[in-house]
């Protein structure tokens, strides 16, 4: 199984750090720019299974042309927004 794997550097500096979660990079990313002033950047090298099949299953640009209708992850067109998300 394929596991995440992120890292983030910056060009402006020696700052270098890898992450095997995607939120841990952002909050690494977002934490160095805040602190330093720097443009720091994230390199997505992997994806878990399931991260994956979500984006393929969202569709490229999440049109709902571009989406797996019968994917569990994508609510078809005309779904009952309240149903199953407390109505979020």
């Amino acid at each position: 199984m394929d596991r995440t794997r992120v890292t983030v550097t910056c060009a402006d500096c020696s700052f270098e750090s890898e992450h095997e979660r995607l939120r841990d990079a952002r909050v690494a990313l977002d934490d160095h720019e805040s602190e330093t002033g720097h443009d720091a950047r994230w390199e997505i090298e992997s994806l878990a299974a399931g991260v994956t099949r979500a984006g393929a299953d969202a569709g490229v640009c999440g049109r709902p042309e571009c989406t797996n209708a019968d994917s569990p992850l994508v609510d078809p067109p005309g779904a009952d927004a309240s149903e199953g998300d407390g109505g979020r």
